[in-house]
């Protein structure tokens, strides 16, 4: 799968912009804060429906404007489609393909993107929160109908917590069991999913790691259930009950859903000993890479339409040489690579191809300087690109 041409309407510091891409690698260069990272946000959003930057889409429009839009022909086995969103200051997004009105979600079945960028060294340092975003979004990839799942179960979670929050002590029992019912439904789903993917994740993410790191190290990844801390015996549902049953009056007094997928975790190791508080800031780069790499690997295997396109944002700065090179060799075989640089000399000759240079919120033309005084700096673009 690749993208052969893109255009932004009024996204981020884009006015308008189109570029054109080729099989292979595409370097998309320029000094930080001039809209690298913005054009391949965007590329993102059309693929996962979301930002890995910011919660909400009201920053993703210009300022002064309503509404963004992306449009991208992608082309994959050889039959192109038109995808677009329409990104809505305020109010639901819409999507077409091929010109056609969609759900939004439709266009991920058509366009899959793998995105590394450093804001995922929290995926290994920071809360567990990003750790389940990680898998949750990984599984959508994968499986596009556990979006469904994902959405059921954050509804059924926000009516519980709402039944707890204002009834309290008054609660009604049954009412209650009503929903437990569907957290349980929803959850146990969720949970057999993210285990599963777990799984089938674990050995490729090894085995990039060491490709990535050339360390002799062992990598693991196991699910941190919440259910799980008393007794591994039952059902997944059969367990998501029982501890729902053994925390009850706690969640009476607080208000809140204590046990659950929302309150999971992904513990990540180096030799056994746990990433997020053990690695050192080499290990951890090379861990978020290879967790991404990994997911190139899974996906790739995984849908009809073949390799993900892969994106590398500011990444090659973090390494060094020697990881440079062996990170850029693994991604050189797959069949689109997009990398953003502030130098361009930071990116491995394994990876030259087309340059694109960026400049102020424009996509150069071939023949303009790109080294000439920036005319306004990328707006929101808060991280450096």
């Amino acid at each position: 799968m690749r993208i052969d041409r893109l255009t932004l309407a009024d996204w981020r510091n884009y006015e308008t912009a189109e570029a054109s891409f080729l099989p292979g690698a595409n370097v998309l260069a320029g000094r930080n804060g001039q809209g690298k990272t913005n054009l391949v946000e965007a590329i993102g959003f059309l693929t996962t429906l979301g930002s890995h930057r910011v919660a909400g889409d009201a920053a993703l429009v210009r300022t002064g404007a309503d509404a963004a839009v992306i449009r991208a022909v992608v082309v994959a086995e050889e039959r192109e489609v038109l995808a677009e969103v329409l990104i809505n200051r305020t109010g639901a997004n819409r999507a077409q393909l091929n010109r056609s009105a969609v759900r939004p979600r439709e266009i991920t079945r058509n366009v899959s993107s793998v995105l590394f960028a450093p804001e995922d060294l929290a995926i290994v340092r920071g809360e567990p929160s990003a750790r389940r975003r990680f898998v949750d979004e990984l599984l959508v990839q994968r499986t596009p109908r556990l979006a469904g799942v994902v959405a059921d179960y954050e509804k059924a979670l926000r009516q519980r917590n709402g039944l707890l929050r204002h009834a309290r002590q008054a609660v009604d029992p049954a009412s209650l069991e009503a929903w437990d019912e569907r957290l349980v439904a929803t959850g146990s789903e969720l949970l057999d999913a993210r285990t599963e993917l777990v799984t089938v994740l674990e050995p490729l993410v090894a085995e990039q790691y060491a490709v990535v790191a050339g360390a002799d190290q062992v990598v693991g990844l196991a699910p941190s259930r919440s259910i799980d801390q008393e007794s591994e015996e039952g059902s997944t549902a059969e367990r998501f009950a029982a501890a729902l049953a053994r925390v009850r009056r706690r969640e009476l007094e607080r208000g809140i859903t204590l046990v659950g997928p929302h309150r999971d975790d992904v513990l990540l190791t180096i030799n056994g000993l746990p990433a997020r508080s053990h690695a050192s800031h080499g290990e951890s780069w090379s861990l978020a890479l290879a967790l991404r790499l990994g997911a190139v690997e899974l996906l790739r295997h995984a849908l009809p339409t073949g390799d993900p396109i892969v994106i590398l944002d500011d990444v090659f700065a973090e390494l060094d040489a020697r990881r440079r090179v062996r990170l850029a060799e693994r991604v050189a075989r797959y069949e689109q690579v997009l990398i953003t640089a502030a130098v361009e000399e930071d990116v491995p000759a394994a990876l030259a191809g087309r340059v694109t240079r960026i400049r102020a919120g424009r996509v150069l033309r071939a023949d303009e300087r790109a080294d000439e005084d920036a005319v306004a700096p990328a707006e929101a673009e808060e991280v450096p690109s």
